[in-house]
């Protein structure tokens, strides 16, 4: 299963294919690592053994064009949905790389190892040609400065990657709700006798939560004493509506709109 996600990604990023059939390959791949991760807790519930292992890993983001706070923002959103804790080292407003230390079971982290280079490299796709097509339309409407535009395509960028990331994740966390519904009613349904299927099906979903409180545990542990992340000040609702319109259509293999959910709270390592 690793070795096709893989064999997935390296033709997604491959630059000879178009970027429906990069946003195909990212899509499949997801789908795969969601769906292998919940039928590896189901196993190990119905084998009666200890849960995934909690683990850390480091996760570098690029400061390009002064975007790294809203790439972090992005990507911490979508680790969060991979029920992952996030924290970063370096998170200022300079062009530097940063590091984003992820906390999660071993199975949440290996599929981040994956597939967060692909989903960012449509994202940043994605927030270029809007932002570009952005502020053509506004010169047009009056004579603004080469200063003014640049700001304002700044701004439009950051709301535009902000927003993609939150759409993604929800629709992770949808997708991945669902799977542990599916995985509960089939066991119920396969059970014929009040069953060691059905069982396994329950297993399987306390296991799935019960790593959301571990990895709680240990990000805590580790970070006892986090500063909040600051918002930015500059806001483009035109960006934001653009990124998480964009974000709700990217091809995910997950089949399922966006509605509503929460957020998840960034902290800043400092």
């Amino acid at each position: 299963m690793v070795e096709r996600v893989r064999g997935l990604l390296r033709m997604a990023e491959d630059p000879a294919v178009t970027d429906a059939e990069s946003q195909a390959f990212t899509a499949k791949a997801a789908e795969l690592m969601t769906r292998h991760a919940i039928a590896e807790a189901e196993a190990r519930a119905e084998r009666g053994e200890e849960p995934d292992a909690i683990s850390r890993m480091d996760y570098a983001v690029p400061g390009v064009g002064g975007h790294g706070k809203a790439r972090v923002r992005a990507l911490a959103d979508i680790a969060a949905a991979y029920g992952c804790q996030s924290a970063v080292r370096g998170n200022t407003a300079d062009n530097t790389e940063r590091t984003m230390i992820l906390v999660g079971t071993v199975s949440a982290l290996d599929a981040l190892r994956m597939l967060l280079p692909s989903i960012s490299m449509q994202m940043e796709a994605s927030a270029k040609f809007m932002s570009s097509s952005h502020v053509t339309d506004i010169r047009e409407l009056r004579n603004y400065t080469r200063s003014e535009l640049e700001t304002e395509r700044k701004r439009y960028y950051r709301s535009f990657v902000r927003a993609y990331g939150r759409a993604v994740a929800e629709r992770i966390r949808e997708f991945r709700a669902r799977l542990r519904e599916n995985t509960s009613a089939e066991a119920s349904g396969g059970a014929s006798n009040g069953s060691e299927v059905s069982e396994s099906g329950r297993g399987a979903e306390l296991v799935l939560r019960d790593d959301i409180h571990r990895v709680n545990e240990e990000f805590h542990k580790q970070f006892p004493q986090l500063r909040k992340h600051r918002p930015e000040r500059t806001h483009s609702a035109a960006g934001y509506r653009a990124g998480y319109r964009r974000g709700r259509e990217a091809e995910l293999g997950l089949e399922t709109p966006v509605s509503g959910g929460g957020t998840s709270t960034l902290t800043d390592g400092g």
